[in-house]
């Protein structure tokens, strides 16, 4: 279960950077980092890719299905299932592994935000919490259905680790299952 650690770096990684751009007061601690403006955007690589401060109290690209309640209850249960999934195939290769660790990471660190933010930053109760999102791609144009895309839904640390964990996963997951079935193949003759 090493590859755990792997889920710990990217909470890790994906809280420090969301703290650096929303800012963290811990007067206790002598803490005081101000971070971005809210709706503040910085060039990092011109145009192409910039660092655009907001907060999403939906999921994935703003999309809000049920309460606020909801996106929490699901994290909490989606993250629990994961790691009984991820300790029943211990044994299996490591891509499927790391796979199920970046999408673990990910889920986590929207977690945090969403059940603890609220009361960390004094918004609202647990479970009211806002996902810090910042960062900002430039996309090219796409029009579907009269809906116009022309820059990447901003997102975070934890969006991009679900994303590479879940592309892994069918890769994996694929390439798991082709060598159960040679396996059983060569089992049967």
């Amino acid at each position: 279960m090493r590859v755990l650690f792997i889920t710990l770096f990217i909470v890790i990684g994906d809280q420090l950077t969301k703290l650096l751009v929303k800012g963290i007061s811990i007067p206790l601690l002598g803490i005081n980092f101000p971070g971005m403006p809210y709706g503040y955007s910085k060039p990092i690589i011109g145009d192409f890719l910039r660092l655009t401060y907001i907060e999403n109290a939906g999921m994935a690209f703003g999309f809000d299905l049920g309460g606020k309640h909801f996106f929490g209850i699901v994290s909490i249960l989606a993250s629990i299932f994961i790691i009984i999934y991820l300790y029943k195939v211990r044994h299996t290769n490591f891509g499927l592994r790391l796979s199920l660790a970046l999408i673990l990471g990910g889920a986590i660190g929207n977690m945090i935000d969403r059940i603890f933010y609220s009361v960390i930053f004094g918004y609202g109760k647990l479970f009211f919490g806002r996902v810090v999102d910042f960062m900002d791609v430039d996309f090219f144009n796409i029009n579907i259905f009269g809906y116009h895309l022309d820059r990447w839904p901003v997102f975070n640390v934890a969006d991009a680790s679900v994303t590479i964990g879940v592309i892994l996963l069918l890769i994996f997951h694929k390439a798991a299952d082709n060598k159960k079935q040679e396996s059983i193949n060569v089992d049967a003759t």
